[in-house]
């Protein structure tokens, strides 16, 4: 904790709010200068691991609340707000942000109720998206869930006693403390259907089209329902969802996430990851996991004290339509923003299905990305019948790369591919894939010249 640089302003003006104390008092309180406690409080000093200590014999401060209590859901949650093209000429670059958090917490924290309140840009919305509310949240907490990762820690802890598969292991433990049975039925007999759970017959049904890691997933999920209840239902009921499907869909991530932390425990799966450089293809053979998976897994890694490094993940269709984007503690524009460029190969993925796409890119606020994507293809698909077919694309800062098996033979200083943030907020000038002038600049046509990209706006 002491090596870690934690901001924490917000929530310790929080704190001493809350207990009715200047300044003065609560620095006195905690052996330091109110001048000290004012820089702490403006986020201009990081929270000492003595310090938080502190706090918490003081005033039984949680921790937590430092990921949980942020105005807005955090920097990175206000930069995708004001990504909309709404404000597309404001031009609020990371520091005016930062300084904004700092300076007045509550005016950002009003700021995001009230735009999540109208809906974004439009009018106020009569239905609200239950998928945008759950990824809110989920951002909120950076993908990181560590009441969830701990009980999933002690129980395949627990499992690895009995049996090396986990798979046998959890059907064992759902038979035996559970009175649940697993049958594994043909096609014929669940059409349409993966996983059914029967209540009357005591059983978890999974369909034959499963592979072995889809089919360990899905028990650790059901185990999940039942042995990590209560902790999902204290993540649920904190989300505060007035809708229905939002909450659901939210008890879903939860009951993945835990799934996922049980074939992969946190400390072992860590482990494994900085002694192969995060080899994807070879966590995938020795936690018997799918490609997406590990990925996911990836972008979780933030336990204090034991963090990995801050992936970012984004899946798309072959129409670009993200339906899965982590950006966990990267706060990667590349899975905050809601277009994305062509020129970034998560695209080109589809060309080589299975095959590992490797790619140094550098966006226009100045970082640098080195980024990977490979197609999945969902479970339960048939010879002859329409499937679907995913690219899942990862990616890390350039900066903190180096580890990584994919980046060897890669200069992570040199040459990186300019790319954008889809059209609409991209303002690099003459790129010949653009397709549409950036939000807020005027489209300009010139009869008599033509440049390299066939769209020229104001200010190019």
């Amino acid at each position: 904790m002491a090596e870690q640089k934690l901001f924490a302003g917000y929530a310790v003006r929080r704190v001493r709010r809350r207990a009715g104390l200047t300044q003065a008092a609560m620095a006195e309180m905690l052996a330091i200068s109110p001048s000290y406690l004012n820089l702490l409080e403006r986020n201009q000093r990081p929270l000492s691991a003595g310090l938080l200590v502190r706090l918490a014999e003081q005033f039984d401060f949680d921790a937590r609340s430092l990921a949980a209590g942020e105005p807005g859901g955090g920097e990175a949650a206000l930069r995708r707000r004001l990504a909309d093209p709404l404000f597309g000429d404001l031009e609020v670059d990371r520091t005016e942000l930062t300084e904004w958090l700092a300076a007045a917490p509550g005016g950002a924290e009003a700021f995001a109720r009230a735009y999540d309140r109208l809906g974004g840009a439009g009018p106020v919305a009569d239905i609200r998206d239950p998928v945008a509310d759950v990824r809110r949240e989920i951002e909120r907490w950076r993908n990181h869930f560590a009441d969830l990762d701990a009980a999933a820690e002690a129980l395949a802890d627990e499992l690895r006693l009995g049996a090396g598969d986990l798979y046998g292991a959890i059907a064992e433990r759902l038979r035996v403390k559970h009175q649940l049975t697993i049958r594994v039925l043909p096609v014929e007999v669940m059409p349409g259907v993966l996983r059914r759970l029967d209540l009357h017959a005591r059983q978890l049904q999974i369909s034959e089209l499963l592979d072995p890691a889809s089919r360990a997933f899905a028990v650790a999920v059901q185990l999940g329902q039942i042995e990590a209840r209560q902790e999902v239902d204290a993540l649920v009921k904190g989300g505060g969802f007035a809708d229905r499907a939002a909450e659901r869909l939210y008890r879903r991530h939860l009951l993945g996430y835990f799934a996922a932390a049980l074939m992969m425990p946190y400390a072992r799966f860590l482990r494994a990851c900085e002694a192969t450089g995060y080899d994807i293809e070879l966590l995938q053979r020795r936690f018997g996991a799918g490609f997406e998976q590990v990925a996911h897994r990836l972008t979780t890694l933030q336990r204090v004290g034991a963090r990995g490094l801050p992936f970012f993940m984004v899946r798309i269709d072959r129409a670009g339509q993200a339906s899965k984007r982590f950006s966990g503690a990267s706060s990667a524009p590349l899975a905050e923003a809601e277009g994305r460029c062509p020129l970034w190969r998560l695209h080109m993925a589809f060309e080589r299905p299975g095959a590992l796409t490797v790619q140094l890119v550098a966006l226009e606020d100045g970082s640098r990305w080195l980024t990977m994507a490979r197609t999945v293809t969902p479970q339960g698909r048939r010879y002859g019948a329409t499937g679907a077919e995913f690219a899942v694309g990862l990616g890390v800062a350039a900066s903190l790369a180096a580890p990584l098996a994919i980046a060897r033979g890669i200069n992570l200083a040199g040459e990186a591919t300019p790319i954008g943030l889809g059209c609409r907020q991209c303002l690099r000038a003459a790129c010949p894939q653009r397709s549409a002038a950036p939000t807020g600049r005027a489209l300009i046509v010139d009869e008599l010249e033509r440049g390299l990209s066939p769209i020229r706006f104001a200010g190019d």
